[in-house]
């Protein structure tokens, strides 16, 4: 049966600290991996992207593979073509597949049908593959994550709900700081109070980014407009500005050593300012390098 890589939460603490190290051992050069020797990953891709599709192109390239990419609008997915007809198909041509989907089920789909493995590129609900980036990121600034700070500030989206699991998967202690009916959905944060009982992780769910940020040994941000949230923009702004922004005068409430994380792309002068991503405090362009290992981690669990 295929091994898959939709959600932090089909993974243990055990697990997911593996892929960590994994991704650690590949970045030092000390392991060359093969394993996609001559196998073919087909890459479907119905939104824009670039850390996400470079990574994971130069991934497979570096690991032996071939990597087939397919738009969206390319498809016959885009004519109505049920996804599980095309998992079936691609299940024929292919070994594995990467997704960015609008809709989370859609992976689901791919999963079920395909008798290969699917990897989550970005989904409506989760974006693991950025939360793993983020933890070996933490791990090589901080040299630790059990018992450590993240504060999230801004949308209750797809990587606050990835940092939500995989924080609470592993130990580390997550406040979220956002405007009220912006806050993540309260099934993702009832799964990642599961977790946390098994954890010790601490979570806060706030309507006050300098409260979730007290102290914080990371502060993390995201666009306040997702894709496909874009129809939105003028209340999504008056509602995060300018009390959500991570600036300089958020960042006081953190601790003095704290480090700012934002998975890129970033809008200056909107969920953060110009000084801060650019600042000594910013760990993003060492977090963005990180999906590329993180990635290739991902690869030598599934094959």
């Amino acid at each position: 049966m295929a091994k898959h890589f939709l959600t932090l939460n089909d993974f243990s603490s055990e697990e997911i600290l593996k892929l960590i190290n994994t991704a650690e051992k590949v970045k030092s050069g000390n392991v060359k991996p093969n394993v996609l020797g001559d196998k073919n990953i087909a890459a479907i891709f119905e939104k824009p992207s670039t850390r996400t599709r470079v990574s994971f192109e130069v991934a497979v390239s570096q690991l032996g593979g071939n990597f087939v990419f397919l738009r969206g609008d390319e498809l016959q997915l885009s004519r109505g073509e049920p996804v599980k007809d095309t998992a079936r198909v691609l299940g024929r041509y292919v070994d594995g597949i990467v997704a960015r989907v609008y809709e989370h089920s859609d992976l689901e789909e791919l999963a079920k049908h395909s008798g290969i493995p699917v990897i989550n590129a970005l989904s409506n609900l989760y974006h693991p593959c950025q939360v793993l980036a983020d933890f070996l990121t933490i791990k090589e600034k901080k040299k630790r994550m059990k018992g450590l700070k993240l504060a999230y500030i801004g949308d209750g989206n797809n990587v606050c709900n990835s940092l939500l699991i995989g924080c609470t998967k592993i130990g580390l202690n997550i406040s979220i700081g956002s405007p009220k009916r912006y806050e993540p959905k309260e099934e993702i944060v009832e799964k990642a109070k599961m977790n946390a009982k098994k954890s010790g992780a601490d979570i806060q769910i706030l309507n006050s980014p300098q409260e979730a940020v007290k102290d914080a040994d990371i502060v993390y941000t995201d666009v306040f407009i997702s894709m496909g949230d874009e129809k939105e923009k003028d209340e999504r702004m008056k509602t995060f500005l300018p009390d959500f922004q991570v600036n300089t005068r958020l960042l006081k409430n953190a601790l003095p050593d704290a480090i700012v994380m934002h998975c890129l792309p970033a809008h200056r002068g909107q969920e953060i300012t110009e000084d801060v991503l650019e600042g000594k405090q910013s760990v993003v362009w060492d977090q963005a390098e990180n999906r590329l290992h993180a990635q290739k981690a991902i690869f030598m669990y599934l094959f």
